[in-house]
């Protein structure tokens, strides 16, 4: 067992499963998303995209590029959440709302694509 991979495998799937946890429940509701949750999913987001670049294989670079997308959207969904909170005086509303959880939606699928390359190259690693 090698200890990179391990981790390596550990914040991919924590970072999707994190980002599941925020992205359920109505989209427009903020009771439904909580802004801690958020910023959980973009640590980890952002730990498994540093733990990315030292693959210099086609496979690590898709695995990148899909991280880079994840974390993109995210950092876009964390500076709506800002804005509206503090750059406006009108307070969280249900049209920005559904926004910022579109974004960890489309996040959420790019993190879907990382697991699944990641256990397409498991499949095809030789003993």
């Amino acid at each position: 067992m090698n200890p990179e991979k391990v981790a390596f495998g550990f914040f991919i799937v924590l970072a999707l499963t994190l980002n599941f946890g925020f992205f359920v429940g109505e989209i427009d509701n903020p009771d439904h998303h909580h802004v801690y949750e958020l910023f959980a999913v973009v640590v980890v987001n952002l730990i498994a995209t540093l733990l990315k670049f030292g693959d210099r294989t086609q496979m690590g670079a898709v695995l990148l590029a899909t991280s880079l997308v994840a974390v993109l959207q995210l950092l876009a969904a964390a500076l709506i959440w800002a804005v509206v909170e503090h750059g406006t005086g009108a307070g969280m509303t249900p049209a920005m709302m559904a926004s910022i959880v579109s974004l960890s939606g489309g996040a959420m699928l790019a993190n879907v694509i990382s697991v699944v390359l990641l256990v397409i190259e498991t499949v095809m690693l030789r003993r």
